[in-house]
């Protein structure tokens, strides 16, 4: 049975407070290693039964095109539950090209809204595994929660966090994923960086629970030196936040994000006043 009216479903963003990035492997992938803060910044995600054809409406291409492969993604994995044409829409709050996993969020929203729609033909564990697909990001946003995530995006953990209080510093101008974990790959090549070739979560399970400032003194990011690299101008925001009273600052993924973690709300939000373009955040 078809519901009636519309879904709406939450599209949070993530913040990664560890992110080890291993040797790509045949598949041209990097395994991860990451530990990521879902947080209360949010896309809103619309689905509701359309006319004759699939229609979404998204600000962001990116985020338009990963919606339309999940709805295709959805009917290839559950044939029997006659998915009809959809009107996706998609309230844009998170920055696009961000490194905050906005656009797999999106997908991962629209994935869980059509199951509601046709009943929940697929159970939590089989929409994963559709959404193994479309990005290394979206398996860990079927279920948006904070976890600990390795291989290449697929192992899932789920992981229970103290509550932070964060400022992030979006930037106009997004950067490109693929072009960050090339040049991290060209930066190890010829020894700029180290390599990573041990990646074990067992120690992020005990950070996940840490204090704020152990887990500040305990913050990496293997794609931080590249995306720097390719963007010297994001060394300004982490400066920022550290003179801000940033327990620790990082940027978040691939980047531009820039983001320090605080003691508590009251230091975020005094932060944030002196930080023009900046917003607070908390995990979820």
């Amino acid at each position: 049975m078809i519901a009636s009216g519309p879904i709406t479903e939450l599209a949070p963003a993530k913040v990664n407070l560890v992110l080890h990035a291993g040797p790509p492997g045949e598949d041209g992938l990097h395994p991860l290693c990451s530990l990521f803060a879902s947080v209360d910044l949010a896309d809103v995600v619309t689905v509701e039964v359309a006319g004759s054809e699939d229609v979404v409406v998204c600000p962001s291409v990116v985020a338009d095109n990963l919606a339309a492969r999940a709805l295709a993604a959805f009917r290839a994995a559950a044939p029997a539950a006659a998915l009809p044409p959809l009107r996706v829409t998609i309230d844009k709050r998170i920055p696009v090209a961000a490194g905050m996993g906005g656009g797999s969020a999106d997908a991962a929203a629209v994935l869980r809204a059509a199951n509601a729609l046709v009943g929940e033909p697929l159970d939590p564990a089989t929409l994963r595994l559709v959404s193994a697909g479309l990005g290394s990001d979206v398996p860990s946003q079927v279920d948006p929660r904070s976890a600990l995530v390795t291989g290449t995006g697929e192992a899932v953990e789920p992981v229970e966090m103290p509550a932070l209080s964060l400022v992030l510093v979006p930037q106009a101008q997004g950067l490109s994923t693929t072009s960050v974990y090339a040049e991290l790959d060209r930066m190890r090549a010829s020894n700029e960086v180290g390599p990573r070739d041990l990646l074990d979560p067992t120690p992020l399970r005990g950070l996940a629970l840490a204090s704020p400032g152990t887990l500040a003194a305990g913050m990496e990011n293997d794609l931080e030196a590249p995306a720097l690299s390719l963007r010297p101008d994001l060394e300004r925001p982490l400066a920022d936040l550290r003179n801000a009273g940033a327990l620790g600052a990082r940027i978040t993924g691939s980047g531009p994000t820039a983001f320090g973690l605080f003691s508590n709300r009251e230091a975020a939000e005094a932060a944030s006043r002196s930080i023009p373009g900046s917003v607070t955040a908390a995990t979820r």
